[in-house]
């Protein structure tokens, strides 16, 4: 099995509903997102997908959807706020957990035709949520 990853970092807000401690505050991170591709055989490049597509599908959806943008679950009180004020929102069915944002990455880079096996999402130096399906 050959693997191939991009590193691409970007910068988010968010606040976790429920949660009784500073997470459930308005906060930033600088995060770091690990996109992990795999195949069994190299294609005729001998490459498992070349690093600028990757840039140019998971990349580009990150920088379209996450980036410099505020998360929030959709019944969070401040979606409406925000949204009136006119700040970046990216609105989620789920809490904005690491997790979460992890498998927002896989699907939305999966949708986008890479054979993307994980998605590592660093919240922080110290903090790594990965996201894979089932076998």
């Amino acid at each position: 099995m050959y693997t191939v990853s991009e590193t691409i970092d970007f910068c988010y807000g968010h606040r976790l509903m429920e949660h009784g401690g500073g997470c459930g505050h308005l906060h930033g991170h600088n995060g770091r997102a690990e996109i992990v591709l795999e195949a069994p055989a190299l294609d005729g490049r001998s490459m498992v997908e070349d690093f600028d597509r990757i840039g140019a599908i998971a990349g580009k959806w990150i920088a379209e959807t996450l980036d410099h943008r505020t998360l929030l679950r959709r019944d969070d009180p401040l979606v409406a706020l925000l949204g009136k004020a006119g700040e970046p929102l990216h609105v989620m069915e789920v809490n904005p957990t690491a997790e979460a944002i992890a498998r927002a990455i896989f699907e939305a880079s999966r949708e986008g035709g890479l054979p993307v096996a994980e998605v590592r999402l660093w919240e922080t130096p110290r903090s790594l949520a990965t996201y894979r399906p089932d076998r």
